[in-house]
């Protein structure tokens, strides 16, 4: 419990509480979220290991470094570091402004914890991302669990609603430049001239003027759509690239250069790929993106990982957010997206039954244990079930909020792990701003049911003979 400073003012002091990001921040269960992410944080205990010690009898060994230590830089409070990753997706900042914004918005400090105002920075920007590794898939799961079960203490949806979901997938696109054959070679040439510059390996030529030059030529030409002397160019940066990929592996002989032969490996993949093979690698740094077809007219292919995403049918709230990498068709996608939904809804005793989706999701049937509605199956539906599929549509905005508003439409974290955590997060960031709506209309539900009240009041207090009515009201209300 923290004591009053006089020399500090006090954040319930200097905000409304009835501001929705206030109401919610004393509505959060943040005991729980600490209780069960606390052992991903704790000491781990070590086997230690064996030193050998020469004195005046003999030689002795002793085990050292066994047990827990506790040394070390004390953590941030738990509480602190998972209200900057709810803020850094409610708001589409990132890890640098978010902390940034942190001491300047009184708000966003009593929503992670702090008793008095602090004009510092809450942390480093680059603990926000160590915090969210050790977190894992499993970790963000849970932060994204917590804000389904505040929506339903909160009372802002029924348990019901969870019965019925609409299921749909997009495609999460990866930090990466487009991916142009030209540009991909001329990529791996520097690259590997760096890495083996660094290594110590004295290059025969590195064709670096040469490369740069190709390059330019090559983007004259596609914009030319002179493709036969496009083709001729990237020809010769696939001779330039495996003669010094050639170059660099003779004199590199047995020599142990792990990351050196990776980088090696991922350049021959680019030397030796063609327009049309499958496999291919889009990305030098990212060799997990992937091309992605959604039959977009103004974006044919899309270059990242494909995600299903699940919301009620009727609130529009994210009860699951999925990665799958190797671009699996949507119908392959159902079964694992109704599993994380489950998983999620556990605690509250329901689970999904019913799933809506498109026409994408045929031939699963046997798959899922959820029944299926689909436009295929209209003549054989109900009247209840076509009033459902009308709102199949309804995802789409909630895919597209959290692309432009939640930071889904670009990932920055590495790798397939990233992937998985950058979904997740996003659609948590989207409950919690739908948790804030949500608090928002019922603070001016509230105020407009006190008004509606004062208004009949004082029609009562100025006739008498509308005591009648104020009681018949009263009577309604209840």
């Amino acid at each position: 419990m923290a004591t009053d400073d006089f020399f500090r003012a006090r954040l319930d002091h200097m905000i409304d509480m009835r501001h929705p990001l206030a109401v919610l921040a004393t509505r959060m269960p943040w005991a729980q979220i600490e209780a069960s992410l606390a052992p991903l944080f704790a000491h781990r205990s070590r086997a230690g290991h064996t030193v050998t010690d020469t004195d005046l009898f003999g030689t002795t060994a002793e085990l050292v470094g066994a047990g827990v230590s506790n040394a070390g830089r004390p953590r941030l409070p738990i509480r602190l570091m998972v209200a900057l990753l709810y803020l850094k997706h409610a708001y589409n900042e990132s890890d640098e402004s978010v902390v940034q914004r942190w001491a300047q918005d009184v708000y966003f400090q009593f929503f992670s914890g702090q008793v008095y105002f602090e004009p510092r920075l809450p942390c480093d920007d680059s603990q926000i991302g160590r915090f969210r590794q050790v977190l894992g898939e499993a970790g963000v799961e849970q932060l994204l669990k917590t804000t389904i079960e505040a929506a339903v203490d909160m009372g802002a949806i029924k348990r019901s609603e969870f019965e019925r979901v609409i299921v749909d997938t997009t495609v999460q696109e990866k930090a990466v430049a487009h991916p142009s054959d030209s540009r991909l070679l001329e990529v791996a040439r520097a690259k590997i001239a760096q890495l083996a510059t660094r290594a110590g390996i004295k290059l025969k030529q590195s064709y670096a003027a040469e490369g740069q030059q190709l390059r330019r030529r090559a983007g004259g030409y596609a914009h030319a759509r002179q493709f036969k002397r496009l083709r001729r160019v990237l020809r010769r940066q696939r001779i330039i690239l495996g003669r010094l990929l050639r170059d660099v592996e003779r004199k590199l002989g047995n020599e142990t250069h792990v990351s050196l032969k990776t980088w090696i490996e991922r350049a021959w993949r680019i030397q030796r790929q063609r327009p049309h093979d499958s496999n291919k690698l889009y990305a030098l740094h990212a060799p997990e993106v992937e091309c992605i077809g959604k039959g977009k007219a103004r974006q044919p292919f899309e270059f990242g990982v494909k995600v299903s995403m699940a919301v009620t049918h009727k609130s529009g709230l994210v009860v699951g957010a999925r990665s799958f990498p190797g671009n699996p068709y949507d119908g392959h996608t159902l079964a694992g997206q109704i599993e994380q939904t489950t998983t999620l809804l556990q605690d509250l005793g329901v689970k999904p039954t019913t799933a809506v989706v498109d026409l994408g999701y045929r031939g699963v049937d046997h798959l899922v244990p959820v029944n299926i509605i689909h436009r295929g199956r209209y003549r054989t539906m109900t009247d209840q079930q076509r009033r459902w599929l009308k709102r199949r549509q309804a995802i789409e905005p909630t895919i597209g909020h959290t692309k432009q508003d939640h930071g889904m439409r670009r990932c920055w974290l590495k790798g397939s792990d990233g992937d998985a955590l950058h979904a997740v997060l996003c659609a948590a960031g989207f409950n919690i701003r739908w948790l804030l709506r949500a608090i928002a209309r019922g603070g001016i539900a509230a105020l407009l049911f006190a008004f509606m009240a004062l208004r009949l009041l004082g029609q009562c207090m100025s006739s008498p003979s509308s005591i009648n009515s104020w009681h018949r009201h009263q009577g309604a209300v209840a």
